[in-house]
This record gives structure tokens, C-alpha cells and sequence, in this order.
């Protein structure tokens, strides 16, 4: 960290993973327009269809709740995996591979530990601001029964941490794109559709539950439905927590010594 000293008054300290984070931030006021349906309107329209279309049809609700109110956390907790893995797998790849960013970047005084949590940093902005609005979009639903349901937001950044840091290290680690396209197949897919986000993980064989307990999308989804509907969630909150911080811990790790392996001599 350097303190920037101008006509000897001492300014606040210049942090090098801020310039990064500013780097994106600059990319994004161009094109943040392409990403609005993606990140955005899909989720809601997802809302409209499953919480109130199917929803329609479940006379009984889940647990005793309508379902829209029992969907909406889940499909926070997804919408903020899915933009997390996907600023974490072509962007970065883009960066090594295309367009050589992080090159360019490393050949300045940035450290690579400060490429990473730059870039991270840029990553959780877009699911905090992602998950806000949604937030705001399905209170106007009606769809969030506590005034907790703003505790999804450090919630979804822990999340998006735990996702996106191991996902830094796998992409920098692939050689090919086609190896980005066969995560999203068998990891983001998957977990999206049995980690708890349209229906109760008890309903699976025992097996596949495990398998749903294993997710981080899974401890996520618990947490903001507790949130969201003023409930004790079926975990602890400190064991939801610190199993994905333990995620986020070893994805830090692993993205450091992946992107150090590409752009240290």
C-alpha cells in the first residue's frame, strides 16, 4: 500500500487492487446494457413463470409458505452463482488468452495478488448489484415476508466469493473455452436444479441429497430462504458461513498459484 503525499498533505492510501477494480468498472459503463437480460430480466421472468405459473398449481405451497415466497430466495442464491461463474470464466480467459490483460497488467508495479482481488472485487460488485435489484423487483411481488431479506446481500457475496475464486484458479487453468462450456453443463446446471432453489433437497434419494449438501449453492440457498422468510434455517448459520468461507479460502489459494503459474516468469 502507498500513501500518496501532494504539497505535503498525505491524501488517502492507494490501494493497487482499486485500479484494477476501477479498470472494470470502466469496461462495464459500456456494456453493462448487454448483460441486463442475462443477469437481470431472465431471473424475474423466471419469477413470473415458475413462482406464479407453476406456482399457481401448487395449491398447498411448500412448508406451509405460497411458493413464489419459497422460490424467490432460492432463485437469489442461483442468480448470484450464475453471474459469479460466468464473470469468472470467459472474462478471465479472455484476459490470459484473447485480449492478455493480465499480461499487461503484470508488467506494471501490480502484483498478481492484486490482479486477482481486483478482479474479484469487480466480480462481487456485479452480484451485489445484480442480487439488489432483483431484490427490489420481488419485494414489489410481495415475495419477501422479512425485513431479514436484506441479509441476503453479504450472504450472496460470500457466496459469489466461494464461487468465483475456484473458478479463477479452473479457468486459468484450461487450455481450450470448451472446457468453460462443459462447467456450466456439469456443475452450474446441475447444482441449480438440485441444490434446493425449486424444490426441497429432502425429496431426493439420499445419495443425491449429499451430493445437494455438498453444493455451496446449497448452504446459500438455506441462508437466504431463512432470510427471506424470517425462518431458522435447517443448518447453523455459523456452519453455512464458514463452509463457504472455507470455499472461498481454498478458491483464493488456488487462483493465486493458478494465475502465478501463467504470469510469473
Amino acid at each position: 500500500m502507498v500513501v500518496v503525499r501532494v504539497a505535503g498533505r498525505a491524501r488517502l492510501p492507494w490501494v493497487p487492487a482499486w485500479a484494477v477494480f476501477e479498470h472494470y468498472l470502466v469496461g462495464l459503463r459500456r456494456t453493462w446494457r448487454a448483460g441486463v437480460f442475462s443477469s437481470f430480466l431472465l431471473p424475474v421472468l423466471t419469477v413470473v413463470g415458475f413462482g406464479m405459473g407453476v406456482g399457481a398449481y401448487v395449491d398447498q405451497g411448500v412448508d406451509g409458505v405460497r411458493y413464489l415466497d419459497w422460490l424467490v430466495p432460492g432463485l437469489i442464491a442461483s442468480t448470484a452463482l450464475q453471474v459469479a461463474v460466468g464473470d469468472s470464466t470467459w472474462p478471465v480467459f479472455s484476459n490470459f488468452q484473447w485480449v492478455k490483460t493480465y499480461f499487461a497488467q503484470s508488467a506494471s508495479p501490480l502484483r498478481v495478488g492484486d490482479i486477482v482481488l481486483g478482479h474479484l472485487a469487480f466480480v462481487l460488485f456485479r452480484v451485489l448489484t445484480t442480487i439488489a435489484a432483483f431484490l427490489l423487483v420481488t419485494g414489489l411481488f410481495g415475495a419477501l415476508r422479512s425485513p431479514w431479506a436484506v441479509a441476503t446481500l453479504p450472504v450472496v457475496a460470500l457466496l459469489g466469493l466461494a464461487v468465483a475464486a475456484p473458478v479463477f484458479a479452473y479457468t486459468a487453468w484450461v487450455s481450450t473455452d470448451n472446457w468453460l462450456a462443459m462447467l456450466f453443463r456439469f456443475a452450474v446446471i446441475p447444482m441449480t436444479l438440485f441444490a434446493g432453489v425449486f424444490f426441497p433437497v429432502e425429496s431426493l434419494p439420499d445419495a443425491l441429497r449429499w451430493l445437494a449438501y455438498a453444493t455451496p449453492l446449497w448452504h446459500a440457498v438455506d441462508l437466504c430462504r431463512a432470510a427471506t422468510l424470517g425462518v431458522v434455517p435447517q443448518w447453523s448459520i455459523a456452519g453455512h458461513l464458514l463452509y463457504l468461507a472455507a470455499w472461498a479460502g481454498v478458491g483464493w489459494l488456488l487462483a493465486l498459484r493458478a494465475f502465478r503459474r501463467k504470469l510469473v516468469v
